[in-house]
């Protein structure tokens, strides 16, 4: 394949960014890995987008402290962003973008508030035209008199008539759209045809209260839809019932059951998308213990196949491509995520691209136009932290549009390397290892940073928390200890929480081997993590005291108890009463109880409009550490959620820890 790399299509995307030259001190450093990326970064949602024909893209871009910006871009006119629609309120985030037609989008904002000490969540869907001149609220009947709606609805299919999307919607009472109908019976989860440029809308689907998803073929027509078990009570939230429409058909017919146990482990086929062409819905269930990729055929016969599945991991990632959700592959991790393309034209574009991109081996599709002859690609790697690319099948010519993060050009970045080391009982654990760039890789001060979750895995890639503590001098090592996801239902046990002492025990090991290989110098180990990393870092002194000297805990559990009695008031109250448990483990597996054995000093952040973990958790256990006599610093954020998206919240995380770790180790400033 012949690509050509064509740099700076987009001539000025972020004003006021420059290359910086190599960090020089310790503010420096963790300005520009604390800078917030240019294109919001969040799983599963579309930061970035392709208009039909291609000659557009659109971007939610983060400008100064919490505030976010969609621009549209000409690719034609010469490449130069224009911003259409901009948020600026720190109890608000702009999110996902994508195009309805040439002339029109759609777009989030999420809502989050704190009152009478309870953090809140909403959303709102908007369209917005191309030029930023008509802004209107896609959302519909978002309150009745006895009802405030805090769904804002989602678009699940963008494949249909021009400017029209189906979005799912929560109806209310009083809904004047079913006014000539008893409304009461038709309170739940619908979805709407939206007209956005003409601001017209259609009901589809009638809603129903069981109603809890909807799964469309791309092409406008709702083939699979959820719904909760009729013994709500009882299995609220664990049990979905899935059914298919036949083409054509209006008629609904039994397609699976997932059923999610205490330990949140699940069973069942798992829809996510529909090959019309096919006429089969791809989904995953599990073979050996881990989790496959399979069709089930939707002609009546039930017929179920085989996709993908690998006998180390979870097969764990559906890949589609453009306006229709065409399936095109699916992923996994071992060592690296690995995208395994089914479509041959795909695959071999993949191949040619990895090697026209060498430096930035994770490739990714984002997007498409209609016809999918241009591309918007995604690019990055352990040392390099991502960049957008358009590639034309025509031209055969690759354009460069935007780097994730401008604010760390020029700074070398440090190679994350796969290692393994053995737990107390022999286990193999994986775990990924980053060194500073230029050591020995010897005698360093090091970090066992545990991933967040429990229900996640550490992958190979860029991390900027892993790559500031790195250009700091530490080596670092992220643990997939046992309890994380990706690895089978027996690595995973009984979650992190019940099976605490396999989990952190694991944690722990990594410390070990890090001093049994002399990577980390004797004295010299701490150890960092953020949400159930936060609840590692912490619990790690529960079960050894003396091996790390310091702890640094973002947003983390705290007490199991507190963190069941928080979430007695939610919907899903009982199916997380479930997954924690009750036992022994409640009181023997919080840190918060176990205050007193606690012999390292303890620096905790937390933003109070947290909705994962309330900060409540990180208050009670600075006051527990403190009647304990120990040392604790906590360092509260005002109005940010789990995530800390705040360019200025990170850059003082990064200098207060590196400040912190540095005088608990006895390290030169």
């Amino acid at each position: 394949m012949r690509n050509r790399v064509r740099r700076g299509i987009l001539a000025c995307l972020l004003a006021g960014v420059a290359s910086p030259a190599l960090a020089q001190d310790a503010a420096v450093t963790a300005a520009r890995f604390g800078q917030m990326e240019a294109v919001r970064q969040m799983e599963a949602v579309r930061q970035m987008a392709l208009s039909p024909s291609g000659k557009q893209v659109s971007y939610i871009a983060n400008v100064g402290n919490g505030a976010q910006v969609l621009y549209v871009v000409d690719l034609a006119a010469g490449g130069t962003p224009k911003g259409i629609m901009k948020q600026t309120m720190p109890e608000q985030t702009l999110r996902n973008c994508t195009w309805g037609s040439e002339e029109v989008l759609a777009s989030y904002i999420d809502i989050h508030s704190r009152t009478s000490g309870q953090v809140t969540a909403a959303s709102r869907l908007f369209s917005v035209s191309a030029d930023g001149k008509a802004v209107s609220m896609v959302t519909g009947n978002e309150a009745s008199s006895s009802y405030t709606s805090r769904y804002g609805g989602v678009v699940i299919d963008r494949g249909g008539q021009d400017g029209h999307v189906l979005i799912t919607r929560m109806f209310l009472p009083a809904d004047e759209s079913l006014s000539n109908v008893t409304t009461s019976q038709y309170l739940g989860l619908g979805v709407e045809d939206y007209d956005l440029k003409n601001r017209r809308r259609t009901t589809v689907e009638r809603p129903r209260e069981e109603y809890q998803e909807f799964i469309t073929d791309g092409h406008a027509n709702i083939r699979i839809s959820a719904r909760l078990s009729e013994n709500v009570t009882a299995l609220k939230s664990w049990t979905r019932h899935y059914f298919y429409r036949k083409p054509g058909s209006r008629d609904w017919f039994s397609l699976s059951s997932v059923t999610r146990d205490a330990d949140g482990l699940w069973s069942g086929f798992d829809p996510y998308a529909v090959d019309a062409a096919k006429n089969v819905a791809y989904g995953f269930d599990h073979a050996d213990g881990r989790t496959a990729l399979y069709t089930v055929a939707l002609d009546g016969s039930g017929k179920q196949e085989l996709v993908l599945s690998r006998p180390d991991v979870d097969v764990d990632g559906l890949i589609t491509i453009g306006r229709h959700h065409r399936v095109i592959g699916a992923s996994y991790a071992t060592e690296r995520r690995i995208n395994d393309y089914f479509d041959p034209e795909i695959k071999k574009l993949a191949e040619g691209l990895h090697r026209a991109l060498p430096g930035q081996p994770q490739v990714s599709f984002a997007d498409a136009s209609a016809d999918e002859n241009k591309l918007l690609l995604f690019a990055g790697g352990d040392t390099s932290a991502g960049t957008y690319y358009l590639y034309d099948k025509a031209s055969h010519q690759l354009g460069e549009l935007l780097p994730v993060r401008p604010a760390l050009a020029g700074t070398p970045l440090a190679p994350m390397q796969s290692v393994q080391f053995p737990a107390a009982d022999g286990t193999m654990i994986p775990a990924y290892l980053t060194l500073p760039v230029g050591s020995s890789g010897k005698g360093l001060p090091a970090i066992v940073m545990p991933h967040g979750g429990p229900t996640a895995r550490d992958e190979w890639g860029f991390d900027w928390l892993v790559q500031f503590f790195a250009a700091r001098g530490y080596a670092v090592i992220q643990p997939n200890y046992r309890g994380s996801a990706g690895f089978g239902a027996e690595w995973f046990r009984k979650n992190g929480f019940k099976s605490w002492r396999d989990a952190i025990g694991d944690v722990n090991d990594a410390g070990r081997w890090l001093l049994h290989e002399g990577i980390a110098a004797p004295g010299k180990l701490a150890i960092v993590g953020w949400s159930y990393g936060g609840y590692a870092a912490l619990q790690s002194q529960v079960l050894d005291p003396d091996l790390f000297k310091a702890s640094v805990a973002v947003a983390p559990v705290t007490d199991l108890a507190l963190l069941k009695f928080e979430a007695s008031t939610d919907w899903n109250s009982d199916a997380f009463e479930r997954f924690i448990g009750s036992g022994p483990h409640i009181s023997e597996g919080s840190p918060a109880q176990n205050a007193a054995r606690f012999k390292v000093p303890v620096l905790m952040f937390h933003g109070d409009h947290d909705m994962n973990v309330d900060i409540d958790q990180s208050r009670h256990m600075a006051n527990s550490l403190r009647a304990a006599g120990k040392s604790v610093e906590l360092v509260e954020y005002p109005g940010l959620t789990h995530a800390l998206s705040s360019s200025a919240a990170r850059t003082d995380l990064l200098t207060r820890s590196d400040a912190f770790l540095r005088k608990a180790l006895g390290i030169a400033p």
